[in-house]
This record gives structure tokens, C-alpha cells and sequence, in this order.
């Protein structure tokens, strides 16, 4: 077979893939949410002020 895998390899790649990419996502979304309610949180505290 292609690059000497057997076909069921390529269905257990395949299968990995569909189920990592959308976490990958998720994953990406969430970390994103929390890094902009940190960035907002530290907004008006002593120290941070760029009046």
C-alpha cells in the first residue's frame, strides 16, 4: 500500500484526525475567550493605567 501502511492504518490516521481537528478547535476558541478575560481583567487595576 501507499508508503507501506496496510489500509486499516490509514482509516485508524484518518479516524484520528477527524476527532483531533475539531478538539483542535475547541481547544483554540476557549483559549482565546480565557486569554481576552485575563487581558480584561487586569484592565483598571493599579499599575496598568495608560491615562
Amino acid at each position: 500500500m501507499f508508503l507501506g501502511l496496510e489500509w486499516y492504518w490509514w482509516l485508524v490516521i484518518a479516524a484520528v484526525l477527524a476527532v483531533s481537528l475539531p478538539l483542535k478547535v475547541k481547544f483554540m476558541k476557549w483559549w482565546g475567550r480565557r486569554q481576552q478575560e485575563k487581558k480584561n481583567a487586569k484592565h483598571g487595576k493599579w499599575g496598568d493605567e495608560d491615562d
